[in-house]
């Protein structure tokens, strides 16, 4: 695992941008996994700078992202597909074929997860997962519990990690979902690469559990010590563990 600590959480936001930037150049069918969240939306800001001067940037990529609430229509503001749309797909010109994204509000959640996992299948898995992290140690919506599941999946959302996506919501609890849908551990450490990105004082504790040397389900992100190519990016506040 490599460790990477920046002065601000801007500066790590737009050192992961820059390396992101590099893959697509070398690699410009890059497959990713995409987080949501306020940790990356520098990261999308970088992004969006660069496509603007190398339009053709992001025009072969493929993207998935992590999660996505259930029961939230996509094309409702608080929905991750709207964030997305926002931050990253519009404002970079990227077509609605090559986004891949959960639907929250489909007749039968489980069946699409499946989809979603043959959808991620069938375009040769994820060469790169952008991953945030929870302030309880989560990644994408993989929760602390006794048992993970490996692939996507119908999830229940902690109190905590509800609180924290109020502000989606209009700062209103009462509104944010009970439930998600989210790829599995088993689905991210599938990955070629992983890039975790964790910022601010918050997220001190989790990072110290990541990289504790011990793997529990109790803390999902600390899975990923199993992996061979692991990157932290980390402000630091964060790194102070």
């Amino acid at each position: 695992m490599t460790v990477k600590i920046f002065a601000s959480a801007l500066e790590a936001a737009e050192a992961l941008a820059a390396a992101l930037v590099d893959e697509l150049r070398v690699r410009p069918h890059l497959v990713m996994a995409l987080p949501t969240g306020s940790t990356p939306l520098p990261m999308y800001a970088a992004l969006r700078r660069t496509a603007a001067d190398e339009p053709q940037l992001l025009a072969q990529a493929r993207t998935f992202n992590l999660d996505e609430f259930a029961g939230v229509p996509a094309g409702d503001p608080a929905s991750y597909r709207s964030y997305m749309e926002r931050e990253l797909f519009q404002p970079t010109g990227m077509s609605a074929r090559q986004v891949g994204f959960l639907d929250g509000c489909a007749d039968d959640l489980e069946a699409e997860c499946d989809r979603y996992e043959r959808q991620i299948a069938g375009a040769g898995g994820l060469d790169v997962a952008v991953l945030g992290l929870g302030g309880n140690g989560h990644i994408g919506f993989n929760e602390p519990a006794s048992v993970l599941q490996a692939r996507t999946h119908i999830t229940t959302l902690e109190p905590t990690t509800r609180l924290a996506n109020a502000r989606w919501f209009g700062h209103d609890l009462n509104r944010v979902p009970h439930r998600a849908l989210s790829m599995g551990v088993g689905t991210l450490l599938g990955a070629r690469r992983i890039m975790l990105m964790a910022t601010g004082a918050g997220k001190r504790r989790a990072v110290s559990e990541l990289r504790s040397g011990r793997v529990t389900t109790q803390v999902p992100a600390s899975l990923l010590q199993c992996h061979p190519a692991v990157t932290l990016w980390l402000d630091r506040d964060a790194a102070t563990y």
